[in-house]
């Protein structure tokens, strides 16, 4: 498989049709039949349905259609910073994240260096703490906000803050109360834990588990789920409740979010780089960070971090 054939058949899906398709490409149809021929071959699978006028798109059609198109965005993405650097015209900045970061540094963040270095190109890619070091090593991408102490070779790493943790319940439980009214951790007892993101492992899920070990919890009934929203969502049907940082609750209105009883379980806010990294990036992110805080956003409120000092 190579751009060429995506390229193709994005091309033939658009149009729903091989002549007209073929004229756009500047080829004649019976090679681009071919080339789509291929690519199926090469997947095995079907993604057209040549039997209906216009052509249809299978269900495995429809997906490599939106996943090619994301993947030639990309590519267009980075040959024009790929040029604009090579021109010395744009230097690239590649942040990684953790989505729940979102909701506290990461944003801020950017808008800020945006508007001091609008000659860099910000990049934000999405990354499991666990995902991060590997990327770091590489290249992929050049600080990393996460939430798992991990210990990596050559990458540094500076805790920005403890956020406290929060069960997140729906309205209807008997657990809902004020936010500020602390919910002691015995009454988590007996109830369903929803548990986010399932894989890869080390991940957020086990630190909530550990943590909850440590203060002799062991929850009965546990399920796993992807992502934060989906946790979120089975909270607000009442399906169980789900342990997040604290900065989180200002995601959804429709559930209830009360701190932990105990104030040391936290969940820290983790910035990693390269350790060999001699760029002024990382002291420039530093400085903007530490204007950040010093404004002292919602997110950063005292009742629900123990802060440290970027």
């Amino acid at each position: 498989m190579d751009l060429r054939q995506i390229r193709y058949f994005v091309t033939v899906a658009r149009e729903r049709n091989f002549t007209r398709a073929a004229h756009l490409l500047h080829i004649s149809q019976p090679p681009l039949s071919r080339q789509i021929q291929a690519l199926e071959e090469e997947l095995g699978v079907r993604l057209l349905s040549r039997t209906s006028r216009p052509l249809q798109l299978t269900q495995a059609g429809k997906l490599f259609y939106e996943q090619s198109l994301q993947l030639l965005s990309r590519v267009e993405q980075m040959k024009r910073a790929t040029r604009l650097v090579g021109k010395n015209e744009r230097t690239i900045l590649s942040i990684g994240f953790v989505p729940s970061t979102l909701y506290g540094d990461v944003p801020g963040m950017v808008q800020r260096i945006r508007q001091r270095r609008p000659d860099i190109d910000v990049q934000l890619v999405e990354l499991l703490s666990v995902q991060q070091p590997e990327a770091l090593r590489t290249g992929r991408i050049d600080v990393a906000f996460g939430r798992i102490r991990t210990q990596a070779p050559g990458v540094a790493r500076l805790i920005l803050r403890e956020e406290r943790l929060m069960a997140a319940v729906s309205k209807n439980s008997q657990l809902a109360g004020p936010e500020t009214e602390a919910l002691p951790l015995e009454s988590l007892k007996g109830q369903r834990l929803l548990l986010y993101p399932k894989e890869p492992r080390p991940n957020f899920a086990d630190q909530v588990l550990s943590t909850l070990h440590d203060s002799n919890l062991y929850p009965d009934e546990i399920q796993e789920v992807n992502e934060l929203q989906t946790a979120l969502g089975l909270v607000a049907a009442d399906v169980g409740l789900c342990i997040v940082p604290g900065s989180v609750r200002s995601m959804r209105r429709d559930i209830c979010y009360r701190l932990l009883g105990d104030d040391r379980l936290t969940s820290p806010v983790i910035l990693s780089y390269r350790a060999n990294d001699s760029s002024q990036n990382i002291d420039m992110l530093l400085d903007i960070l530490a204007e950040v805080y010093a404004e002292q956003p919602p997110w950063i409120e005292y009742s629900i971090n123990r802060l440290k000092r970027p």
